[in-house]
């Protein structure tokens, strides 16, 4: 081989591992954003979970205060 297709397999191969580099980098970028919008999901999720219990409490709260004002319609038998 000549020295000139020589430098230019070395030039092909520097800009490879240049992109390979830039890739490797995306990639890391990447997986530190996902982890991040893990991590916002499980906080909503756990919001969700905490905004049922409250409803669930305020609906006995409700179900016991139309019952000692009797203003529940009859239920049916």
């Amino acid at each position: 081989m000549t020295e000139a297709t020589t430098n230019l397999m070395f030039e092909h191969l520097r800009a490879i591992r240049a992109d390979i580099a830039r890739l490797r980098d995306d990639g890391a970028e990447i997986k530190a954003r996902l982890g991040n919008l893990e991590s916002g999901q499980s906080h909503l999720v756990a919001a969700w979970a905490e905004s049922s219990v409250r409803m669930d409490g305020l609906a006995s709260r409700l179900d016991r205060i139309e019952r000692r004002l009797d203003l529940r319609e009859a239920e049916p038998a």
